[in-house]
């Protein structure tokens, strides 16, 4: 048994440079990971939330940020002031933020985006919760 666990973490360890890639090449890089790490930890269905699990953390790849942000700001989106600290998993309020369609460029599909606080993110639609933050 202490071999698997030790086996385990070897492999999960060998995938954190991985992982960190995962979260800034977007949907396709995070499934891969996820789907992988799932495999080690729970075998077939693992593979398959894991996979599930990883694309939800794609967003905008890094090198596309600054692209984006200019986007956004050509846009002229109003930005809406958020009391609470502007951050992954934050849920935006049910009235007063409008979201606004990615375009297809920058391959974000299911998400949408605003601007809070003078930042722009991405935000789960149907949830409100932001799922990347654009710095």
């Amino acid at each position: 048994m202490s071999k698997k666990i030790l086996l385990a973490s070897v492999v999960l360890a060998s995938l954190a440079p991985a992982a960190a890639f995962a979260q800034s090449g977007g949907a396709a890089a995070g499934a891969a990971t996820g789907a992988v790490g799932g495999a080690i930890v729970g075998g077939p269905v693992g593979a398959a939330v894991g996979g599930v699990t990883g694309a939800i953390v794609g967003g905008i790849a890094d090198q596309q940020q600054p692209e984006f942000r200019q986007y956004v700001t050509t846009q002229s989106v109003p930005s809406y002031t958020y009391k609470e600290e502007v951050r992954v998993g934050a849920t935006l309020p049910e009235s007063g933020v409008t979201f606004y369609e990615v375009p297809a460029q920058y391959k974000v599909k299911g998400y949408r985006y605003t601007v809070v606080n003078n930042t722009p993110v991405l935000v789960e639609p149907g949830t409100r919760k932001i799922v990347q933050v654009i710095r």
